[in-house]
């Protein structure tokens, strides 16, 4: 599936202060932007896994839920953690039309960790962790924290589904990612500390750490191509922004610089139609609980 250019007739006169300022806007920018940019990585993961009837999902780091809509549209019965609260919220507005059944209801947990979860729920037998690493300085850690509180909710054998970046230079989003890197080292080089955790580009063996550290085994990889598609600059600034990566170049310097520096590393993917093309790649792991 082709990422789909939308046309969004609000327009911020500051599109890195709005999302900053309205913490509900952005996860809306998340859910009608963004999100949907990673669709292809997801289909090409259950259609591997056969996601079906007999799918029983636990999705960490959720999201607004469009991943976890579509395995419930292949019949799968899905359970989602999500610390952002707003795009719980938007969650449950989407899956709130999913077929429930009596002994396996939809369930949406607010947190970190599937330490929320309701430990009385039928045992999964697929985990996914969507939200691609690569991204920020110590999303490795985090994600090994997360996989290790879900692990003992599962099945023995159950599928893991980890999933990443490609290689910077197969990726065209890397290039606008730098510039949170650019803003953050830039505060730290001045003397001011630290501005939390920037955006960093992706190793090779990312997702295979990750795997080796929370006790998993490798049992299969692919790669997919995940064009970021919009329909103009301000989508594009109010898209990517939604995705939190660039929070501590925000706090690090101005909201102003930020979308300036945006806009500026964005130009070389605007096309005639000013409509923002950039294509990438991202890999996905699948592993299996011990």
């Amino acid at each position: 599936m082709t990422p789909t250019l939308v046309r969004h007739h609000r327009h911020y006169a500051n599109a890195a202060s709005a999302p900053a300022a309205d913490a509900g806007a952005r996860a809306r920018d998340w859910a009608e932007i963004q999100e949907r940019m990673l669709v292809p990585l997801y289909e090409a993961a259950y259609e591997r896994l056969e996601v079906g009837p007999a799918t029983r999902l636990l999705g960490l780091g959720c999201g607004s839920g469009l991943a976890l809509l579509i395995a419930a549209s292949r019949g799968a019965r899905v359970t989602g953690v999500e610390s952002d609260p707003d795009r719980v919220a938007l969650a449950r507005e989407r899956l709130s039309s999913t077929e429930d059944t009596p002994d396996e209801p939809t369930r949406l947990y607010e947190g970190d960790s599937a330490e929320v979860c309701d430990g009385a729920a039928p045992a999964y037998n697929l985990i996914t962790a969507f939200e691609p690493l690569g991204c920020a300085a110590g999303d490795s850690e985090s994600l090994a924290a997360a996989l290790e509180s879900a692990i003992p909710l599962a099945e023995r054998g159950s599928a893991v589904v980890l999933a990443g970046w490609g290689p910077p230079e197969r990726c065209a989003t890397s290039s606008v990612l730098r510039v949170a890197s650019r803003l953050t080292e830039t505060l730290r080089a001045t003397g001011g500390g630290s501005a939390g955790r920037g955006w960093r580009p992706a190793l090779r063996d990312d997702l295979e750490d990750v795997a080796s550290r929370a006790g998993l085994k490798p049992d299969g990889s692919g790669r997919v191509a995940c064009p970021f598609g919009y329909a103009d600059l301000d989508s594009a600034v109010r898209g990517l922004l939604s995705t939190g990566l660039f929070d501590a170049a925000v706090r690090a310097t101005d909201p102003a610089q930020v979308e300036k520096e945006l806009i500026e590393a964005l130009h070389p993917h605007v096309r005639r139609d000013r409509t923002v093309w950039m294509s990438n790649v991202f890999r996905y792991l699948i592993a299996r609980t011990p």
